[in-house]
Parts: structure tokens; sequence; C-alpha cells
């Protein structure tokens, strides 16, 4: 496959990553914030982003900020936080149409940077602090957003096993932060952190579509003033990795109508390893695909789950497998997980299923690449590992895996601990 080229410089102390190529119609825009999960900021960094997009010194409110991107040919701006390994991660991103293909002279991709950065360095203020309407409408919305994982008992169970498997860990900690922390939080310890956080965090921009890399250098150096004497280092980050000494065990009970079983394996290997190809190829056909033994094995023959699947961690090491099951199925469904894993390290797979599970990452891989936001997220990974991997060496690594390499990743990973979420009324354990 033909590589997209990615142009890496440093500029106005952030790291600017350009892929100029013409697949893609649109310029999409991503900005990544990432310093250290922590306990002390991570609730504050899940507020912030919030609080950056509904106002901005020009454009105090969010619908005057809508109406700005409704002027850019309906542009999109989006924030998030993500949880990468033991790192936390504030994304901003930005799709808009490219005036290449437009009649109207208006320079959209200039307008969408000078909004960006306005967002990010001119939020509207209040006596030296983020205005006090903004934050406390935020903190509102953040324990929602807190609120609804518990409604949602998948994610609460993959938040549960991964609080009571990595406890004293910085990846025990949720991506939302806190609920307990965001009453406390002050408005100018906010605003100080802020400032800290232009201050300290690597920040990383991708624009990616039909651009002229010079123009854009421009831009960028012209809206983007941020503090003077940051180096954008970031902190380094040591992945914790725990030695599995036994199986911990937890039950936990709610009103539900249906059991999650959760199960978590460390497996030592993260995306910077060269093992990296093989550990996801046993994830797919261990659970990542619908021909995986999970959900052959599990799912469709022994009638067991309702869903059955694994997730591999790349950043942090973990596998995280996620099932769906009757209360009273809980010691076979164990029973039969276990089954799946022993009989991967045994290599009781085929060649036929290790050639469909490459063939699959692969495609994934394509599909992701394929859209400029999917592009700038997979070429991401390479600064949150530290570790330089091209598209086409991920797909000539995952080529290159072979049913020993496989067997031997799968002899690496320990079961850490089972976690069961049941009906009060449960009749197990």
């Amino acid at each position: 496959m033909n590589q997209l080229q990615e142009i890496q410089s440093e500029l106005n102390g952030l790291n600017l990553h350009m892929v100029n190529t013409p697949k893609y119609k649109t310029t999409t825009i991503v900005l990544f914030l990432k310093a250290p999960l922590e306990a002390k900021t991570v609730t504050k960094r899940a507020l912030i982003p919030h609080i950056l997009q509904s106002g901005t010194a020009h454009s105090p409110t969010r619908k005057e900020i809508r109406n700005r991107l409704d002027e850019l040919y309906g542009a999109s701006l989006s924030v998030d936080v993500q949880k990468k390994g033991e790192e936390h991660v504030i994304g901003f991103r930005m799709d808009i149409a490219n005036e290449k293909f437009l009649k109207d002279s208006t320079p959209l991709f200039e307008k969408a940077v000078e909004l960006l950065a306005e967002v990010l360095l001119q939020p509207k203020q209040e006596n030296g602090q983020f205005a006090t309407s903004i934050v406390e409408s935020e903190k509102r919305s953040l324990k929602q957003r807190i609120k609804s994982v518990y409604d949602d008992k998948m994610r609460y169970a993959n938040m549960r096993i991964t609080e009571e498997m990595c406890k004293g860990e910085p990846f025990a900690l949720s991506v939302h932060g806190e609920e307990k922390q965001i009453d406390e939080i002050k408005g100018d310890d906010l605003f100080a952190y802020y400032q800290q956080l232009l201050q300290e965090d690597k920040m990383d921009f991708y624009i990616v579509g039909d651009i002229d890399p010079d123009a854009v250098r421009t831009t960028i150096q012209q809206y983007f003033s941020l503090p003077e004497g940051r180096k954008n280092t970031g902190v380094t980050v040591q992945t914790t990795q725990k030695q599995v000494s036994e199986v911990k065990t937890i039950f936990d009970e709610q009103d539900v109508k249906q059991g999650k079983l959760h199960m978590g394996y460390r497996t030592y290997t993260t995306f910077k390893d060269d093992a990296y190809y093989a550990l996801q190829v046993f994830n797919g056909l261990f659970g990542g695909f619908s021909h995986s033994k999970l959900f052959i094995n599990v799912r469709e023959k022994a009638s067991l789950a309702y869903y059955a699947a694994s997730r591999y961690e790349s950043h942090k090491g973990i596998i995280m497998v996620m099932s769906g099951i009757e209360f009273e199925n809980y010691d076979k469904a164990v029973s039969i997980i276990n089954e799946q894993m022993e009989n991967m390290q045994k290599g009781e797979f085929s060649d036929g299923e290790l050639d469909q599970t490459k063939a699959m990452i692969n495609n994934q891989l394509l599909e992701t690449a394929d859209t400029a936001r999917g592009y700038a997220e997979l070429l991401y990974h390479n600064v949150v590992a530290n570790k330089e991997r091209s598209l086409d060496e991920w797909i000539q690594g995952i080529n290159r895996v072979t049913k020993e390499d496989v067997i031997a990743i799968a002899n690496q990973i320990k079961l850490d601990t089972i976690y069961f979420l049941k009906g009060k009324e449960g009749t197990t354990a």
C-alpha cells in the first residue's frame, strides 16, 4: 500500500504532524494534550476541555461558537478525554471542508485554526478565572457522565474490574475523574491548573488533508502562542507492570437481570514491544472477532453468554474479557473461558483461523486509516508509546506473526482478576 507521509516538526512549543494527501476531501485538525494519569488532577482534566469549548473571550457562549462553526460550512468541533495506558489525554477535534473544493474564497482552514486557538488559549473569564456559570454547568454535566457509567452495566463492570485489578496503579483511575472531587474543585485552583497544563502538557497537533504544509505552519505559528518557556517534553511515564501472585475474585451485587462476568489478564506486552504484533493476533483469535474462541465456544456452542469478547489495552498491556451471563452460569462460564485460554496456550487453533485473524486485523487498520481522524489516532500511538511504527510496518508485523509466536505470547499471559456483577437475588457464589 502507499504509505501516507507524516511531516513532523516543532513549532511554538508543540509538535506539528502534517499529512498532506488528496485522499480526504475535508481537513481534519486534532490536538492532543498529554499528562500523567494522577488522582490529584484527573477530575480537573476531565472538566477543563468541556469548559473551554463552552465559551471564549470573543464567543462567550456555546451558541456563539456553534454559529461560527456553521459559518465555516458546518465545521465540527468536539472534545474528549481518553486514558492511554497511564496517561490522561485531552483531545480537540475539528473537521472542516477543504476550501480548495469550494467556490467561496473564505479561508476556512485559517478561520478554524483561529477558533481552536481561541478555545484553547482565550477562554471566557471572570475575575481572572473561568466564568463561574460555565464551571458550575460543566460540573453538573461531569456528574451526569460519571453516573451514566453506573447505568451502563457493561461499562460499570469494566470500570469496577479495572479499579480492583489495578488498585494502587494510576490505570485504576476513571477517565472521567472522581465524583466526590467535583464539588471540592474551586475556580481559582481549576484555572491555576489550566495554566499549568498549558505550560507542561505535551501537545501534538495533527493536520490531515489536502494541505499546503508551508501555509499550515504559517497559520499555526500565527494563532498558537503558547506560554513562553514551555518545553513540550511532558513527563515520561513508566507503565506499572505488577506480577500476579494470586487470582483475585470480586463479587458485586446490584438490582440487575443479567450477570456481568469480566476477567482481567496481564500480558506484560505493550505497543512499544516487538511482541505487540503477536499479542494483537492472540487477542483476535481469543476474543476479538466473531470467529474467536470466546465467541464460538462460550456464546455459540455452549450458549453460556449473551456476548463474550476480549479487548486489549495496548498501552497498559492488559486484556479484559467481557461477558453477559445468567447468574447461575458463573462457574460454567469461568471454567469454559479458562479452557479457551488453555487451548490458546496449547496452540489449538488452525492455520486458517490464524490467517483469517491476521487479515481481519489488517482490514481494521486500513479501515481506521481510511478516515483522517482515524489516521491521526493511529499516528498518535507512536507518540504515546515513544515508538515509531508506520502503518506499513504495522501490517507487515502482523503478517509475520507465526503460530509459535502466538503460543509463546499466550503462555506469558496471567489471569489477574475475576469480577462478577450479579443480581441481589442471584443463586451463585
